[in-house]
């Protein structure tokens, strides 16, 4: 993974691991999808999860830049490359860093329809996408920060690594979930 470097990469990466995400839950059975396993999430809740996340997420790249600056200040480094950043979530998770707050799982009833969840999924991830595509040029990626609730204040190119590398994270345990 370590050539994501441009806005472009970050966006196609963003798309791909999306439609990844998407096309494998759309694969699975609906009662598996919302199978609510002893002190874990469920798919559903997996994917709520996430677009919760990206809704987040996407409200840092869409306030004002000057809100932003005024909010988080200035970086005071470069930002961490794509594997750096994932090495340090991984580090704080296994520190025992979890979802906490708006970002923890709620239960999820079936009546919510497995494709309507999968629908608001792809929806968040198309705003953020096109949040990041329209409003920010490559090099302000590296001048803004925002907070992140395990990662502390991120740039904004790193906070668009972590939604990728977020997204896998959530598909390797739902497919690990479901394999075991």
């Amino acid at each position: 993974m370590t050539d994501i470097q441009s806005k472009n990469d970050i966006i196609r990466q963003l798309e791909n691991v999306s439609d990844k995400f998407s096309s494998f839950c759309s694969g699975i059975s609906n009662e598996l999808f919302f199978r609510q396993p002893i002190e874990k999430w469920s798919v559903a809740q997996n994917v709520t999860h996430l677009i919760t996340s990206a809704n987040m997420t996407r409200l840092a790249y869409r306030l004002p830049k000057l809100i932003i600056r005024l909010y988080t200040g200035k970086p005071n480094r470069s930002s961490r490359s794509y594997d750096e950043l994932v090495a340090k979530y991984k580090y704080k998770l296994e520190q025992g860093g979890r979802a906490s707050g708006r970002f923890v799982a709620k239960p999820v009833s079936q009546n919510n329809g497995k494709e309507n969840i999968l629908d608001n999924f792809n929806k968040s991830m198309r705003k953020l996408i096109n949040a990041l595509q329209t409003k920010w040029d490559d090099k302000q990626l590296d001048k803004y920060l925002a907070p992140h609730p395990l990662l502390g204040k991120i740039t904004l190119r790193e906070l668009s690594y972590f939604t990728i590398y977020h997204t896998e994270h959530h598909l390797l345990i739902i497919k690990e979930r479901l394999a075991g």
